[in-house]
């Protein structure tokens, strides 16, 4: 382990995230707000401290197992800092942990909040919440991976790292860092349409920003605390159907669609196939569900929003769905555990894997009919090695597993009841946000002990556990 590299790398990140925090005094200048000193002094500290990092460090090369300590220091690093704004606020009544837990929920996609009275705090602090969402949408490693060549630092280690879905070496271009900006092109253009479509529909300008960064990062924090039911409108709920979509979907197909100008790379993807069937499904029966136990006049609205919106692990709200009658509120807690497809924004076990699981039984089942016979697991025209498979069975194994295991900690250490610590850690785990029970609209009632415990779900689902707990075996250590 070269913790020389590693400390100077990481210090590389934080003066690169320090510029995050400089960006929100612009917003501050503009409405007058007295939260200019408050980011200055945030930027000051994670700059100088990023600054220190690097010149107590040395160049050299990095590996593989290097880049997973880079990738969780700095998911770490940044959730400290990024919590000093939020902190230092003198709106913010909270303490650090809290602050701490604000922040990376946004960095990790959740959306999970501590704070209420959202309208009523400055708007360069919820600009700076959703900025912390979309840059931890995309990742912003892979936004360093852009520039660390610059450097004299190879990035291929840290796109391995980071990058989400089952296939990790995946490269869209040749070079890497190629590879990084083609992402973040397509990341850039989404949310600028989504931004303008929002407008469009009668946001105002400064809403419109705001929801498209959590939209397209499919993140759901928002400006309001009725989320997007302070609006409305069934137009801008359209809106904001149609982007979680797209933001569910591959990125690396949104590349092949553009550079061939056809569409014809998401109707030939099974993932893709699947992940509509799928969201379809829960709508139908979310739906369905509200209409025949009469819930509202706008049962079909609300059900296909919120459809839409956990299933894709948004977590964007038009209605307290928690208190839906019936199962419903649990079969979208659920469709969350599957969420978006690989090398997208969301969050959850990720379609492709469900897919394959899916598939695979089929084949035990085919084997039990015709013992002698030879089966074989496809994706489309794609034959899948069995050591994906075997892959795919042992995350599916210890996510369970570790979903398991941090409910009945969880349980241990906050007192609450199992509903609402079963859809807490679901929720962080999912990176979703809204749970039911007690953490239906915000998570301010969950103890200090708990709420860190929650980090560590969000931290697990956003680097797919494995990335986390290798760290914690001792052959990662060993030379």
């Amino acid at each position: 382990m070269n913790f020389r590299v590693i400390v100077r790398i990481t210090g590389i990140l934080l003066m690169l995230f320090s510029l995050v925090m400089a960006s929100p005094i612009i917003v501050a200048y503009l409405y007058g707000e007295a939260t200019i000193e408050t980011f200055l002094l945030a930027f000051g500290i994670t700059l100088g401290t990023g600054l220190a990092l690097f010149l107590s460090s040395r160049r050299g090369d990095l590996r593989s197992r290097d880049g997973f300590m880079v990738t969780v220091l700095f998911y770490l690093g940044l959730g400290v800092f990024g919590a000093l704004p939020i902190y230092f606020d003198t709106g913010f009544a909270g303490s650090f942990t809290e602050a701490t837990f604000e922040s990376l929920s946004g960095l990790t996609t959740t959306g999970a909040t501590v704070i209420t009275g959202l309208d009523n705090l400055p708007r360069s602090v919820l600009f700076y919440r959703q900025l912390l969402q979309w840059l931890g949408g995309m990742g912003i490693i892979v936004l360093a991976v852009a520039v660390l060549p610059m450097l004299g630092i190879g990035g291929m280690q840290l796109y391995r790292a980071e990058s989400p879905g089952p296939v990790k070496d995946t490269k869209l271009t040749p070079r890497i860092t190629e590879t990084a900006q083609a992402l973040w092109y397509i990341y850039l253009g989404l949310t600028t349409a989504c931004a303008l479509a929002y407008w469009g529909a009668g946001m105002s300008v400064f809403d419109a920003i705001c929801h498209s960064f959590s939209t397209v990062a499919i993140g759901g924090f928002s400006t309001h605390d009725a989320s997007l039911g302070y609006f409305d409108s069934p137009l801008i709920e359209g809106v904001a159907i149609g982007f979680m979509l797209l933001a569910g979907i591959n990125f690396g197909l949104h590349f092949a669609s553009w550079t061939r100008f056809s569409v014809r790379p998401y109707f030939a993807d099974p993932e893709v196939r699947f992940y509509f069937v799928i969201i379809a499904v829960v709508a139908v029966v979310v739906c369905g569900g509200l209409v025949f136990l009469d819930h509202d006049d706008d049962a079909i609205r609300h059900g296909l929003f919120q459809a839409v919106s956990v299933a894709t692990t948004t977590g964007f709200t038009t209605d307290n769905f928690s208190l839906w009658p019936s199962l419903i509120p649990f079969v979208l807690l659920f469709a969350a555990f599957a969420g978006g497809c690989a090398g997208s924004t969301a969050g959850g076990i990720k379609m492709v894997r469900v897919l394959l699981i899916y598939l695979q039984g089929i084949r035990e089942i085919r084997r039990l009919i015709h013992p002698n016979g030879v089966f074989q697991v496809k994706l489309g025209r794609q034959l899948v090695p069995d050591r994906v498979i075997e892959a795919v069975w042992g995350f599916f194994s210890v996510y369970v597993f570790v979903f398991l295991t941090l409910v009945c900690v969880f349980m241990l250490i906050s007192g609450m009841d199992f509903i609402t610590s079963f859809s807490a850690v679901a929720a962080c785990l999912n990176n979703l946000g809204p749970g039911l029970g007690d953490v239906a609209l915000n998570y301010a009632a969950v103890p200090t002990a708990a709420q860190w415990l929650l980090i560590l779900a969000m931290l697990l689902g956003r680097l797919e556990i494995f990335t986390l707990l290798v760290l914690f075996t001792p052959a990662f250590w060993r030379r």
